[in-house]
């Protein structure tokens, strides 16, 4: 599997002519990264609550490893955190999301809650970048291909675009810089048991079932 991911992420960029475009509604935000952070986590950090604000912290902390060094593949626990906006900092319940490998590049979903994004990630020179397409439960997904060009997003779908980084072997992020609703930034914090505990899971998994 980590053989898989690595080979993902190295055609990516090969294989980047073939890739859906980036819309101008993304790339505007993508751009502005650091400003949109910024101003966010002044409002998360002055007026979050304590423990909130104790796992943006745990959330950001960490240097990122390099692109074909990370192990993403697999099942990942993920929060949304939301930053600016409607309040200073919000902090959602754990759900599921997982990476996969495709062939080019590899596809990301978080598939249970309320809220839920499909997409793919791909490299963007040396930085590993989401693009996908949010959306509530109650909806059938929709592709990032199927955008329409102009501006766009409602209450039901919203184009995404974010950064990817893994920090080790056990947890890494997606930073969302301007959302289309609700926040000024979003953080998907994802985290998974160590190799030990895993294998442990697995061991004992099929009697619980």
């Amino acid at each position: 599997m980590i053989r898989g991911l690595v080979f993902a992420l190295a055609m990516a960029g090969a294989a980047q002519a073939e890739e859906t475009p980036m819309r101008a509604q993304e790339q505007t935000r993508l751009d502005e990264f650091q400003a949109s952070a910024g101003k966010a986590l002044l409002q998360a950090l002055s007026a979050g609550s304590l423990g909130d604000v104790d796992l943006l912290q745990e959330a950001m902390s960490g240097v990122p490893l390099a692109p074909l060094a990370t192990t993403l593949a697999g099942e990942w626990d993920c929060r949304t955190i939301k930053l600016g906006g409607l309040t200073p900092l919000t902090v959602y319940a754990p759900f599921k999301c997982a990476f996969a490998p495709d062939g080019t590049a590899f596809t990301f979903e978080k598939f249970t809650g309320s809220q839920r994004t499909q997409g793919r990630v791909t490299m963007q020179g040396r930085t590993m970048v989401y693009l996908g397409v949010g959306y509530i439960a109650d909806e059938e997904p929709m592709d990032y291909a199927a955008l329409p060009a102009e501006s766009f997003g409602d209450g039901s779908y919203q184009p995404q675009v974010g950064i990817v980084e893994q920090t080790g072997p056990t947890a890494a992020r997606i930073m969302f810089p301007d959302p289309v609703t609700e926040s000024d930034f979003d953080v998907l914090y994802l985290t998974r048991p160590a190799l030990a505990d895993a294998q442990e899971i697995e061991a004992v998994a099929p009697e619980n079932q």
